[in-house]
């Protein structure tokens, strides 16, 4: 009796046994629930339902919350999560009957306060930080020259040197799992201060300095005028040359154009001169007059018989 309660114990701790996954913000991220058949299968995420999907009709119904709108389903028993966000970090169960699985999803974010440019001397704190931040992970950083420091989430710079330059290392462990995430730090040194001579004076002179120059403008506040360059006052003064051109040009033009339509409705409204008719007059002389013909005598009427 004893040996079959065992048994049905391991097997209940290996069915609820999952995965550790470590990754970091804006992954993407796939679970499996690892089940053949079933008839329905529920994905959830620290007890809020993300997605069901039906084993026979193969209908999925959908919760609430920002990780469903980036969480779909892939063939029928994978969950795959885009954009993974700081929030997603946590243990997702997958249920489908009396199979339970449980993954755990690990963020690693490292970060470097101020900035990832620092100046030399300065302070800076490294830090590699794990959600969710209950678990008891192990994170191990390592330095640019290869050393260690303790296991700490955060490293202390109390004066930064050029060693301190390059790529820094976090790795985080946990259950058997290795997830490293790295960071760059760039040193600036300090910029030479540089010191303005100062001006002598003569005995003779004391109230006039050396310099000979000193009230004439160099040749670069003259080049740069109003923050220009010579060359754009140049293109200035030519396109201002040619803009005036074809106004003068254009107003030319037009007058013409008036003077000639005004001379053109003067002659067209002006009447023409009356000039008096010219016949055809011929220098062959007039035809002689026709000859009238003599009148034909009539016939007597005849006597009365």
């Amino acid at each position: 009796m004893r040996t079959i309660v065992w048994f049905g114990l391991v097997l209940g701790a290996l069915s609820a046994a999952g995965k550790v996954i470590i990754t970091k913000v804006g992954e993407r991220v796939t679970l499996d629930c690892e089940v053949s058949s079933f008839k329905l299968l529920v994905w959830s995420h620290r007890g809020i339902l993300i997605i069901s999907v039906d084993g026979k009709s193969g209908y999925t119904r959908r919760g609430s919350g920002g990780i469903v709108q980036r969480s779909k389903v892939k063939q029928k028993t994978k969950l795959e999560i885009s954009s993974v966000a700081d929030d997603d970090a946590g243990v997702f169960t997958c249920s489908a009957g009396s199979t339970t699985h449980e993954h755990t999803l690990i963020l690693v974010s490292v970060s470097v306060n101020p900035s990832s440019v620092l100046q030399l001397g300065s302070k800076a704190t490294l830090d590699c930080k794990v959600e969710p931040s209950e678990l008891d992970v192990t994170r191990q950083w390592k330095r640019p020259d290869g050393g260690s420091p303790k296991n700490l989430p955060a490293v202390e710079l109390q004066s930064v040197g050029t060693s301190d330059a390059g790529t820094w290392q976090c790795t985080v462990s946990y259950q058997q799992e290795t997830f490293s995430e790295s960071l760059t730090i760039s040193i600036k040194e300090h910029a030479p201060k540089t010191t303005t001579p100062s001006t002598s004076y003569n005995s003779k002179d004391s109230h006039k300095p050396t310099c000979v120059d000193c009230d004439r403008p160099s040749s670069d506040a003259m080049l740069l005028l109003l923050g220009l360059s010579w060359w754009v006052w140049l293109a200035i003064g030519l396109g201002s040359l040619v803009v005036i051109l074809l106004v003068v040009f254009v107003i030319i033009m037009c007058k013409r154009v008036r003077r000639r339509k005004r001379k053109f409705l003067r002659m067209k409204n002006t009447p023409l001169p009356l000039t008096p008719k010219k016949y055809c007059q011929c220098d062959r002389p007039a035809a002689a007059a026709k000859p009238q013909q003599r009148r034909r005598r009539e016939k007597p009427s005849a006597l009365p018989l």
